[in-house]
């Protein structure tokens, strides 16, 4: 079974992410799966696609997709994304974190004495 997936996140009551496609075995694949899904891709909520606008964002491999349809307009998030931990699946490989990701451990134990407890709103000046 491969780790990739390409995802479409959107807002309609509640935040829902709905998977397109799973099971893939490279990034490659998902990727290419992704650009195919940005022209093919209809929501769940049966939309009657009179157009449709595709945006990439900047510097990633994620797109906005916005359909208008017959009343409504329908927005959407698509991308890709790996599998790194399955904890139902013992077979599914375990992958270090990515080195942009930083975790507990990597916080030096003196910057930790520097943290107070509780929240710590700012006040504007004058308030």
């Amino acid at each position: 079974m491969g780790n990739w997936v390409v995802v479409v996140q959107y807002y309609s009551d509640t935040y829902r992410t709905e998977f397109i496609r799973r099971g893939l075995e490279t990034e490659e694949q998902a990727l290419e799966e992704l650009r195919a899904a940005v022209h093919t891709y209809l929501p769940s909520k049966h939309v009657v696609e009179q157009w449709r606008q595709v945006y990439r964002l900047a510097g990633q491999e994620s797109y906005l997709v916005v359909i208008k349809g017959r009343l409504t307009k329908w927005e959407c998030s698509l991308r890709v994304a790996e599998l790194i931990s399955d904890t139902t699946d013992p077979s599914a490989p375990e992958r270090a974190l990515t080195e942009d990701v930083v975790t507990e451990d990597a916080v030096p134990e003196d910057s930790a004495a520097e943290v107070p407890d509780g929240p710590q709103d700012r006040i504007p000046p004058g308030y």
